[in-house]
């Protein structure tokens, strides 16, 4: 994750094995990237995020032959957490990885888990991602200045919703903007959703002013006319959406989100290294390169142990940022 203001901040289904492996003269096989069994939770609800990036994950991955029969399932729950107990309890299970990103991180602060990222088996981060400031097609905002004026007069009257709890990406991105507008953080009428997909309805249907969440979760409803894109949090225009940066609108804020895979803790050194070349072989893969294209995501590849470290930094970040932010 980037972020450049001035407090600087970096910014899918129990996968059950229904039958034996699938038998392939495919690159997998060749490869050694085959994981009969494999199984990939998505922390939260369909439709968010997480959940587009593992499946998207899961489908390029048998597309390209690289294994077969992955199954994706959804356990949601406190911002990720709930996903993140099970995973680490899951100990040494070489045929279980999650996909997470910096609400995940945010999350563990926030609700004071007693499990963290640190417990689990670092894979690899995969993409860097925008976020978008969206407001349904209906809605009387039709520039960012104009949610701006309006948010400003009565900060508490005009709710933003986020697909992430507080010290995820969809908090500390409209936390940011406040305060670049001259908004108490603090005043900020936040409300947390369960992921992206949950947050969908309540902007559709005007249960919030406006809604913060990842380029890729909105593109097919932007290009619909459902929801109206304001601005985009990142350093530069997304090519597809006709909406100016926040820094350019007036506003010194260039925030990126981003995720990544973990796996649970007391992993074999090569049921670790089976799980990392796999990504390594989807990485290159054209299916993984065209989904890039396609979702708007940024290829922010990184394995293992420098992942790793950049887990800790995030999480030194977040607590960094909430404690500028007095939040």
């Amino acid at each position: 994750m980037r972020l450049s203001t001035p407090l600087a901040l970096f910014g899918a289904a129990v996968l059950v094995f229904v039958g034996p492996p699938l038998l392939t003269t495919g690159s997998g096989a060749e490869t050694g990237t085959q994981i009969p069994g494999l199984r990939f939770m998505v922390p939260n609800t369909p439709g968010g995020g997480y959940d587009i990036t593992a499946r998207t994950a899961a489908k390029n991955a048998e597309d390209a032959e690289l294994t077969h029969n992955i199954e994706v399932f959804n356990l949601p729950g406190a911002g990720g957490t709930v996903g993140l107990s099970r995973l680490v309890s899951e100990h040494g299970n070489g045929k279980l990885a999650m996909s997470m990103g910096l609400g995940v991180v945010g999350a563990v602060r926030s609700n004071d888990a007693p499990k963290t990222l640190a417990d689990t088996t670092p894979i690899a981060r995969l993409t860097e991602e925008q976020d978008v400031v969206v407001v349904s097609k209906d809605s009387p905002y039709k520039s960012v200045d104009q949610l701006v004026d309006a948010w400003k007069a009565n900060p508490g009257k005009l709710p933003v919703g986020g697909g992430s709890s507080p010290g995820g990406p969809d908090h500390l991105a409209p936390m940011l903007m406040a305060k670049a507008a001259g908004i108490a953080p603090k005043d900020v009428n936040y409300i947390p959703f369960d992921g992206g997909g949950e947050l969908l309805a309540s902007i559709l249907g005007n249960k919030v002013a406006f809604g913060v969440s990842g380029v890729g979760e909105y593109l097919d409803q932007i290009k619909a006319g459902e929801l109206r894109v304001l601005a985009v949090t990142g350093p530069e225009r997304v090519g597809e959406l006709d909406a100016p940066t926040l820094k350019e609108s007036g506003y010194d804020v260039d925030f990126t989100n981003w995720r990544g895979i973990v796996a649970p803790p007391g992993l074999s050194d090569a049921e670790r290294d089976k799980l990392v070349r796999l990504v390594e072989e989807l990485h290159d893969s054209p299916e993984w390169q065209k989904s890039l294209e396609t979702n708007g995501w940024d290829d922010a590849f990184l394995t293992g142990a420098k992942f790793g470290d950049f887990l800790d930094a995030q999480d030194k970040r977040v607590v960094s940022v909430l404690k500028e932010l007095g939040l």
